[in-house]
């Protein structure tokens, strides 16, 4: 299985670009590229799914096990000529002292080689060092080769190919010049989402162009193929509670779940909604700022996205606000994270701008110029959620702490105090700082994205209580209901 991580010593250095391009240049030449992304990342996946035209996988030490970063990255790169994983930050960095949760982590579970996208502005002779240190500090990572980035000219790179060349035994894959040809757009949270602009697929052939043109593709592929045979059950899954263990049930009824997927919403990890699939959902897509009615469903999903960019857009359309809240209203299920809790507010303040949302959670959203919440969370389920929101639980004890990520610039205001909290914080933000996930009628609201299959388990348990309620709705009295979740 050919098979890499591209690195870098320290964020910003340009490796998400990089990155981008050479799965679009890979793939230009006809071969099949499975892109994958270091942590928790909505967006750079977006870019590396469109150079590639394959769904790119998060792989998260700190929200999955070894086995099931193990499982994903080989059952998707299965049928691949190439497996390329992007990482986030530095090399060596990550949350633990230990290092356990870093990118080198992650290429020694996979047995990746490493190739690092330096930024070498300002450096000539001190590449050396840089690069003989990171080969020290961990025998076990092999850093196969460097791509220099944002060079000063030909000068400025032939004197970096002889440092390197003398005092190193790593090998130049590539050196880029600085050109504006190669960013992207970037706003507070990041790369713009390639699904908010038109031009997004002009965007990667010219970034895909570029890198062909100044990294030899050809040697990539060729330290991609020294990786050694990976041995792992690509089939396997994430252990799940079957819901019906030992109990006479009824097998849950397909459901039909509505998925805002538009450019105000779309941050959804591709592992999520094929375990919504196959839990029994069928997903129907759904646009918040141009349809004027729901299609039918027997529940929602809001992913997160930025709402605040379209708050024009999504106040103008009222008739759509006003069905979501009356469908609310009369006990839809709907789980909403992010973006989604900030649509279902009453009210969105940003730039001294406010817009009319859904309306159906009693609080207001107030953006700011700054993070609220950030980073990793730990969650314990209070019991409150419309649904059980743990993960599986053996005896009759509580669930585990869940594992998710944040990261929101907005906060609540004038929220309402008879509100449940399906969560308490135990690490992160979410609502205040000690609760999350708003528990109305039969919504969840959280700022906090769990991913089910690393602990949490939500989408099987969402769908399980979709059922449910589409039963109760439609049943005779000698039916059986599927069991709870």
């Amino acid at each position: 299985m050919a098979r890499l991580l591209i690195s870098a010593a320290h964020k910003s250095s340009g490796k998400t670009t990089i990155t981008v391009g050479l799965c679009a240049a890979l793939s230009a030449q006809g071969l099949r590229v499975q892109p994958f992304k270091k942590g928790p990342d909505y967006i750079d996946p977006m870019w590396l799914s469109q150079a590639s035209g394959r769904d790119c996988f998060n792989l998260d030490p700190f929200l999955m096990s070894p086995e099931a970063i193990t499982a994903c990255f080989s059952r998707h790169a299965a049928n691949a000529d190439i497996a390329i994983v992007e990482g986030n930050k530095g090399l060596y960095d990550g949350l633990a002292l230990d290092g356990s949760n870093s990118n080198a982590a992650l290429a020694h579970l996979l047995e990746l080689p490493v190739v690092l996208v330096l930024d070498a502005r300002g450096m000539t002779r001190g590449i050396a060092p840089l690069i003989l240190g990171y080969q020290a500090f961990d025998a076990r990572i092999r850093i196969a080769g460097v791509i220099l980035n944002q060079l000063g000219g030909e000068r400025h790179e032939s004197k970096l190919r002889a440092v390197i060349e003398h005092y190193t035994d790593v090998t130049v894959l590539g050196a880029i010049g600085h050109d504006p040809r190669l960013a992207v757009v970037e706003r507070h949270l990041g790369l713009m989402p390639s699904h908010e602009l038109d031009d997004a697929a002009q965007r990667v052939r010219a970034m895909g162009e570029l890198v062909a043109a100044q990294v030899d593709v050809a040697k990539v592929m060729q330290v991609a193929a020294t990786a050694a045979p990976l041995i792992a059950n690509a089939n396997a899954e994430p252990a799940a509670l079957s819901p019906c263990a030992g109990r006479r049930c009824a097998a849950p009824p397909r459901v039909r779940i509505g998925l805002a997927r538009d450019k105000a919403f779309g941050f959804y990890y591709p592992d999520d909604l094929q375990a919504l699939q196959s839990a029994g959902a069928e997903l129907v897509p759904f646009d918040t700022l141009r349809d004027a009615d729901l299609p039918t469903l027997d529940g929602l999903f809001i992913g997160g996205g930025f709402p605040e960019m379209f708050g024009p857009e999504l106040q103008a359309n009222a008739a759509l606000r006003n069905r979501i809240r009356s469908a609310i209203e009369a006990g839809l299920p709907v789980y909403a994270e992010c973006g989604g809790l900030m649509y279902l507010a009453r009210t969105l303040r940003w730039k001294g701008a406010v817009y009319d949302m859904v309306g159906a959670l009693p609080a207001d959203v107030l953006m700011h110029e700054r993070p609220v919440g950030r980073g990793y969370v730990e969650l314990a389920p209070t019991g409150d959620a419309p649904w059980p929101s743990g993960g599986a639980s053996d005896g009759g004890q509580p669930p585990p702490t869940l594992r998710g990520h944040e990261f929101h610039y907005s906060s609540l205001e004038n929220v309402g105090v008879e509100l449940k909290y399906a969560y308490q914080v135990r690490r992160g933000h979410g609502v205040d700082g000690q609760r999350d996930g708003i528990v109305y009628r039969n919504v969840l609201a959280s700022y906090s994205h769990l991913r089910s299959g690393a602990g949490s388990d939500w989408a099987r348990q969402f769908v399980a209580f979709v059922a449910t309620r589409k039963i109760r709705a439609t049943r005779q009295p000698e039916q059986l209901e599927p069991c709870a979740p």
